[in-house]
């Protein structure tokens, strides 16, 4: 019954841990993709707006009013970019919770 009282705060630490990496690998993995088909279709119809909204309809698991979207001009041969943004919560028992702001950047060529 000891060695159980001793172990068990920390084998539920480690499981809430996983559990919660794991929830934010995920949200990494889908800012990652949303930045991704935002960006080539900015890049492909040169019009922000719908590389927003492409990037918004990618990122389905998360929550798209907290994502924030930016982009760079999109000129024509030259290098775009679209940036991602979204904070994430994570709320582990016995180390506390906070929110962590992550954000991933896709970059394609103007035109194609």
């Amino acid at each position: 019954m000891v060695e159980a009282a001793i172990v068990l705060p920390i084998l539920l630490l480690l499981i809430f841990g996983i559990v919660e990496f794991g929830r934010a690998f995920n949200a990494k993995n889908t800012l990652n993709q949303a930045s991704r088909e935002g960006v080539r279709r900015y890049a492909l119809t040169q019009d922000f707006d719908q590389g927003a909204t492409a990037a918004r309809n990618a990122a389905t698991s998360l929550d798209s009013s907290s994502l924030s979207i930016s982009g760079t001009a999109c000129n024509e041969g030259d290098p775009t970019s679209l940036t991602v943004s979204y904070p994430f919560s994570y709320d582990i028992p016995f180390f506390g919770s906070n929110t962590v702001s992550m954000s991933s950047t896709g970059v394609m060529r103007c035109g194609g």
